[in-house]
Order: C-alpha cells, then sequence, then structure tokens
C-alpha cells in the first residue's frame, strides 16, 4: 500500500468515524424525545400544568405540576441574573483590566474550568454549609444561592471564549484613539452581544435542568413561593418524586413533567435565535 492510499484510507476511516459518531447521537436525542413523547403525552393535558397538586397527587390523585413550573421558571431565572451580573464584570477584568498571559489570569481562568467540571451535588453541599451559617432553611433562596454558584463558570467561561473571537487589531485600535479600558469593555460586549444570548441560554439550561443542587438546598413544597424563604419545588425534582412512585399513572405524569420541561428549554432556544438574530446587524 502507497503513502497515498494510506492516507486516502485514514481519510475514509475518519469520514466513517466521524458520520458513525453523528447517526449514534442523533439516533439518541430521537430516542429519548421519542421516548419522553410516548409515555408522556398521554397524560399531559391542561390541569397538569394550571393547577398546583392536590392531596393524593403523588399517589395518583387530582392536581398539576404549576407550582414546580414556575418554581424552577423563579429559581433558573434570578440564578440566571446573578450569575450574569456577576460572571460579565469578572470575564472583563480578566480579558480587558488584568495583564494578558499573567499569573493571575491564567491561575483564574485554570480555576474556572475546574469550577465549570465539579459536578452540582458539591455546590449543593457548599451551598448548604453558607445556608448553615447564615440561619437560612432550606428555601427558594437558598436554591437561588447554590445555582448561581453553579452557573458562574458557565458564564465565565463562555464570555471568555466570546472575547477570544473579537480581532486584536481592533483592540489595539480602540486603545490608540485613546479610549478607557472601561470605554474599550463596552465596545466589547456590543461586539459580542449576539454570543452573549448563547451564554446566558446554557447558564439558564443548566440551571433549570439541576436536580442535585437544589435537592440539598431548595426543599419541596405543594404550594407556590410567595417569598424568598419558602421552600419551592421545581419540575427536576417533581419528576424525580414521581418515577419513584410505584403507581403507573404517577411515573406517566413525571414523563408529562419531562415533557413540559423540554417545551420550555424548547421555547427558550427559539428566543433566543430569534433574539441573537435580531441584534446581528448592531455589530460592530
Amino acid at each position: 500500500m502507497t503513502h497515498i492510499q494510506k492516507r486516502l484510507l485514514k481519510e475514509r476511516l475518519a469520514k466513517y468515524a466521524m458520520q458513525g459518531s453523528g447517526i449514534i447521537i442523533t439516533g439518541s436525542l430521537f430516542f429519548i424525545v421519542g421516548t419522553i413523547l410516548y409515555k408522556g403525552l398521554p397524560y399531559l393535558n391542561w390541569q397538569m400544568v394550571s393547577e398546583s397538586p392536590k392531596g393524593g397527587f403523588y399517589i395518583g390523585k387530582e392536581g398539576g405540576i404549576l407550582n414546580a413550573i414556575l418554581g424552577s421558571l423563579y429559581l433558573a431565572s434570578l440564578s440566571t441574573a446573578l450569575a450574569t451580573l456577576i460572571g460579565i464584570p469578572i470575564a472583563i477584568y480578566l480579558d480587558v483590566y488584568a495583564k494578558s498571559g499573567s499569573f493571575l489570569v491564567r491561575t483564574c481562568k485554570l480555576l474556572f474550568d475546574v469550577l465549570f467540571g465539579i459536578p452540582s451535588i458539591v455546590y449543593g453541599a457548599i451551598a448548604f454549609s453558607i445556608m448553615v451559617w447564615l440561619g437560612i432553611r432550606a428555601s427558594l433562596l437558598g436554591g437561588v444561592i447554590t445555582i448561581t454558584l453553579l452557573t458562574i463558570p458557565i458564564v465565565v467561561r463562555t464570555i471568555d471564549e466570546l472575547l477570544k473571537t473579537i480581532p486584536i487589531d481592533l483592540k489595539h485600535v480602540t486603545f490608540s484613539l485613546g479610549t478607557t479600558r472601561w470605554e474599550t469593555a463596552r465596545m466589547m460586549l456590543r461586539y459580542i452581544r449576539p454570543g452573549i444570548f448563547t451564554a446566558i441560554l446554557l447558564a439558564f439550561g443548566r440551571a433549570i435542568g439541576d436536580v442535585a443542587g437544589v435537592l440539598l438546598t431548595t426543599g419541596f413544597s405543594d404550594n407556590l413561593p410567595q417569598y424568598l424563604d419558602e421552600p419551592a419545588a421545581t419540575l427536576p425534582l417533581a419528576i424525580f418524586f414521581q418515577l419513584s412512585s410505584p403507581i403507573p399513572e404517577v411515573q406517566g405524569r413525571a414523563y408529562a413533567s419531562a415533557l413540559v420541561l423540554t417545551f420550555i428549554i424548547l421555547f427558550i432556544v427559539i428566543c433566543t435565535h430569534i433574539l441573537a438574530s435580531k441584534q446581528k446587524k448592531y455589530k460592530i
């Protein structure tokens, strides 16, 4: 076999490997969505999404998951907002104010990479310790603290990667015109504005789908949370508790709850893409 034939064989094998991986991943996605639709759609009705659980809901009686839907939206929205407000300034400082390539910058980025991969149960344990120290009981506030800690590394690392896409010449030109670092940072944020929605989406998706972290800190309640110091139900926890039931009716509702969660994430993905496409015309 000649050298050229070996190269062509490697190219062909790589092509088949990529095609096979794509088919496996796509097939897995359709299998998951199809399973949720098949098992959850018969149990999905207006009562499920418009009512809170009534007595005996988790043993097959009347009620719905409205408390879990609103609890998840409250938790994910507050956590994502806080993580964005904290994460963007950190990313801007590391890329604009701090000296590029310094020990501080390299150490911080390494730490955020490590934090990015830590399981959520660890954040739950840390947040639980903070709650005990502050005297906070299991509540919506405890869940917000947990998920905010969980999503800050996501926002920081995503924004950092977006800032790397900015041409270095653009930064040099802005500094040569006598702009301050804050004015340069504003220009950079405007340049990556469509991508910021992606960072928010990633953080929101991780927040609304987490179960291990909130299991320790948010608690669970059949009532809608009126204040931050009240326990709150979330869709992942509702799915977990319903799947744990031996009653087929309740297990079917768990798949219906998973279907609602899938619809929420799909809606947010579509909205994010629409907003990002509208912002592209403002890109520098």
